[in-house]
């Protein structure tokens, strides 16, 4: 994709939306997409710790990185098993889909790596674990769909007869919970817990799921016309879908706007002290805008 000349916030009128160029709320006035960093090979996994800082990964590069909204940009670690998708636990930990050896880690804030799933699923490697979300149990929600990777060995090949989502519970079994999806990738769940969200992104679908008390998944409802790499959801409960742009939807399906990158975005979380700056990552570089609405706790 060509990039787009400046660093501005570009809007689309949307059906529901009667005014020409017309600013979503959740947007802060006057705000525009800021570029953040740049001359990555390809940003990814965006999550915020307590203290607001956003770490991301450049997985082509094996490494992650940490903004912060006054020091800006520095690297954080080097050599995290080409880790993807991130989430930080109630403890304070990083945690990653790393998909060298496919599996799931997490990084202590000093930087040390441990191993938390390495066993695959019923005897056979994962596909390459790529997006999580924790719930308030600590039990981990992932999507494992298959992209070939050119690090891994040349015999390497797809074992599971899926690409599905699993649920590593907190007593460290791990569970099957969607099966039925072509390439699901982008995962996140309502700051209530009750629902989960999963982009199949062949088939440019988000579906929600409502979350069962031992950690299954039922009443699957089409939430969104739209497939996502990876998503994130405000204290309101709109929800943000990276697919060509970010992509805004209210709490009930229903889009109530976008916002254009110069780059196509891959992930996004809400970070900064006060939660109310939107990080994108964005292939070569990241991007941030001012909204009025925090990220969800």
């Amino acid at each position: 994709m060509h990039k787009l000349p400046g660093y501005i916030l570009f809007l689309i009128p949307l059906s529901g939306i009667h005014a020409q160029n017309s600013v979503p709320s959740c947007i802060a006035k006057n705000a525009e997409v800021q570029k953040a960093g740049s001359g990555y090979s390809f940003t990814e996994g965006s999550s915020v710790a307590r203290d607001g800082r956003v770490f991301f990964t450049d997985q082509p590069n094996d490494r992650i990185y940490i903004w912060d909204e006054k020091e800006g940009i520095s690297l954080f670690k080097e050599g995290c098993e080409r880790s993807n998708g991130t989430w930080f636990s109630q403890d304070g930990n990083l945690l990653a889909c790393a998909d060298l050896n496919n599996r799931l880690v997490k990084f202590t804030p000093s930087g040390d790596m441990i191993v938390l799933h390495d066993k695959g699923y019923r005897g056979r490697h994962l596909n390459g674990p790529n997006d999580l979300w924790q719930d308030k149990q600590g039990g981990i929600y992932f999507t494992d769909p298959y992209y070939h990777r050119d690090y891994w060995k040349a015999e390497h090949k797809q074992e599971q007869d899926i690409q599905a989502v699993y649920y590593l519970r907190p007593t460290g079994e791990m569970i099957r919970v969607v099966d039925d999806l072509k390439q699901p990738n982008g995962i996140v769940g309502t700051p209530d817990g009750k629902f989960l969200l999963v982009a199949d992104i062949q088939e440019n679908i988000t579906w929600k799921y409502a979350i069962h008390p031992d950690g299954s998944l039922g009443n699957k409802t089409r939430f969104a016309p739209a497939g996502s790499d990876g998503m994130t959801v405000d204290s309101r409960g709109n929800v943000y879908l990276t697919f060509g742009k970010v992509l805004i939807f209210n709490s009930l399906g229903d889009q109530i706007g976008d916002i254009q990158v110069p780059e196509m975005p891959s992930n996004l979380c809400f970070g900064g002290k006060d939660r109310k700056t939107l990080f994108i990552t964005a292939r070569t570089s990241v991007y941030t805008l001012r909204m009025k609405i925090k990220g969800a706790e």
